[in-house]
């Protein structure tokens, strides 16, 4: 896999930038909302969300979901048809205490890169990968499906663009970490947001 760690003297990983400073600044310019969340707009939180329905069955009543990155639960609230279980997991306190108070659903504080994930039949993250590092993004991919019993629902920034701040994939990359993980079956999303993709790693070939 040719994913790269940055390194500090010492030999301990360095965030690509401050989690906590990148989205408390934006909750503290814009509030609750969309582009508190650093989304360009409502809209555009809402087209992931779709891509990522497309990809889950159709009658989610009989699974249930874990939410990773859950921010402040709007996934959750943006689902018209509620699955049996819902678990929303963050790396942030705040994030965690809004989204509990907004969905009345299990909120979980959890550092999504290392430590173990409830088991639940699917796993959905929408835009938690976007300022991760190359080697945060493939641990974050790798705790998600391996504790899916089904599979994993992630979006992207797509594209082979390399920024100091956000993470870009291409299939390349994509397929790289499905073969590494022994993903079943791929399929995607596309063209629905330009410099997006949505993807899902199944178990089952079927």
């Amino acid at each position: 896999m040719n994913y790269y760690i940055i390194l500090s003297q010492k030999g301990a990983i360095i965030p690509r930038i401050d989690n906590k400073h990148f989205y408390t600044s934006a909750i503290d310019r814009y509030g609750i909302t969309a582009k508190g969340l650093h989304w360009h707009s409502q809209k555009n939180q809402m087209l992931r969300f779709d891509a990522i329905l497309k990809l889950l069955p159709d009658n989610l009543s009989g699974f249930s979901i874990g939410d990773a990155g859950c921010g402040f639960g709007d996934f959750y609230l943006y689902m018209e048809q509620k699955p049996k279980k819902y678990i929303g997991i963050d790396s942030l306190p705040n994030m965690q205490f809004i989204a509990s108070k907004k969905t009345a659903q299990k909120i979980i504080l959890a550092n999504i890169c290392k430590e173990e994930l409830p088991k639940v039949d699917y796993y959905v993250c929408s835009g938690a990968l976007n300022i991760l590092t190359r080697f945060e993004t493939y641990q974050f991919i790798q705790n998600c499906y391996r504790s899916s019993k089904i599979g994993f629902v992630f979006n992207a920034l797509y594209g082979n663009k390399r920024s100091k701040i956000y993470n870009y994939l291409n299939k390349q990359d994509i397929y790289k970490i499905a073969k590494s993980l022994g993903v079943k079956n791929i399929s995607f999303v596309e063209n629905y947001l330009d410099g997006d993709i949505t993807v899902v790693f199944l178990k089952t070939l079927s």
